[in-house]
């Protein structure tokens, strides 16, 4: 950090700086600030402190690899961006490039571009004159959080690779999100739900979500070799999504590591284990009625359209959302299925720690073992939702018996 002090001469202040050379002898510098003695002592200590940052940044930049700099000087930041971008490419997994892609090359890129800021160039004002925008556009803090979270990431990597000295995404204020408050169904309405959605094409996933609390992409990703009908357990170890790769809209197709805490074995109760069985005489008949036109391609996963295609995600939301307001029932979103059935084991007092290897929360710290945790550990909650949820004859049964 270059140091230096104020000076007076001839009636001047002049800022004299500490600079040394290659060998560590002290050279002083003395640079007029301009102002007078008499009342200026303020602006010309402002002046000093300026000068210490210019000279500071002087200095870095003849550290810096020429190379590396001079393919940067002139580079916009909305290019800078796209370069980074492109180096993420198998760094991330897709749904995370899918995420950064929608970022970048859509309004971020544009609005920089507009600008003709160049990387070197930009300060914390252009970023946050860039969000206020954002916000004056209706989009959500959550939203916003994304754009700030890609920009810092691009700028960190630029100053651990010398381009820039400091990364003017760190000085922003903290960007302001609005809390969601997840939504749930009580036991009364998952059972009455359970019951409309019967009559529906998408019963099987939806019976399937509320049940095991499961993701959406976690509910289209399973597939039959992931049901063992004998041991009575069901494994979620696949995730299937939708994103644009390459400007195409498309499958996304994931198998989660045996690290990953969504990796998880739950017990198959037998009135999902008979609608399941049910569902693959459906789609052998599916078969005989379409013959040719019949899609083969998905055929190892359980969750299928009439003709034999792979169920969309947006597909399943939408439908979702339409029998609800069709039924009068209460909206919630299909991720709410979720929540809901958290929210009925902890209502049960099933603890804390089996309901997070149930579900297979991200932010719980586990290891395969629990992953791959014994049935016994999940007896409790096997217990509260098949006494809570089964859908079958025995329902009275089961009710009274656990009330």
């Amino acid at each position: 950090m270059i140091t230096g002090s104020l000076q007076k001469k001839k009636g001047l202040y002049y800022a004299v700086l500490n600079l040394y050379d290659d060998y560590g002898k002290r050279k002083p510098k003395w640079i007029p600030t301009g102002y007078t003695i008499k009342g200026n002592k303020k602006k010309a200590e402002e002046k000093l402190e300026q000068f210490k940052i210019e000279y500071e940044q002087k200095s870095k930049i003849q550290l810096r690899d020429p190379n590396i700099y001079d393919k940067y000087k002139n580079i916009l930041f909305c290019d800078y961006m796209l370069e980074w971008l492109e180096k993420q490419k198998g760094k991330v997994e897709q749904t995370t490039y899918i995420g950064y892609e929608q970022v970048i090359k859509g309004r971020l890129y544009q609005y920089f571009k507009a600008k003709k800021i160049k990387l070197v160039d930009l300060k914390p004002k252009h970023i946050q004159d860039f969000f206020d925008l954002l916000f004056s556009e209706g989009l959500s803090g959550n939203t916003i959080k994304h754009y700030r979270a890609n920009i810092s990431k691009a700028l960190k990597s630029a100053v651990i690779t010398e381009i820039i000295d400091s990364n003017p995404a760190t000085k922003l204020e903290p960007i302001k999100v609005k809390e969601y408050t997840a939504d749930y169904y009580t036991q009364d309405e998952l059972l009455n739900l359970m019951e409309i959605i019967k009559t529906t094409p998408i019963e099987l996933p939806v019976i399937i979500a509320g049940v095991y609390g499961l993701r959406r992409e976690e509910v289209i990703g399973i597939k039959w070799n992931a049901i063992d009908f004998n041991d009575k357990t069901l494994t979620i170890r696949h995730t299937v999504g939708r994103g644009k790769i390459n400007g195409v809209t498309q499958f996304i197709f994931k198998d989660r590591s045996k690290s990953d805490s969504g990796y998880r074995t739950l017990p198959l109760f037998d009135f999902i284990a008979d609608l399941l069985k049910e569902y693959k005489n459906k789609y052998e008949e599916n078969k005989k009625f379409f013959g040719n036109t019949y899609v083969n391609d998905y055929n190892e996963y359980i969750c299928l359209m009439e003709n034999g295609e792979l169920m969309k995600p947006g597909f399943l939301s939408q439908k979702f959302s339409e029998i609800l307001d069709k039924n009068n029932l209460r909206h919630i979103r299909l991720h709410d299925l979720r929540h809901s059935c958290g929210t009925l084991l902890v209502r049960n007092s099933v603890p804390l720690k089996d309901i997070q290897i149930w579900l297979g929360h991200s932010n719980f710290q586990t290891t395969l073992r629990y992953a791959h945790a014994d049935v016994e550990n999940k007896r409790i909650s096997a217990n509260v939702i098949e006494n809570k949820l089964a859908l079958d004859t025995k329902k009275e049964q089961i009710t009274e018996i656990a009330l």
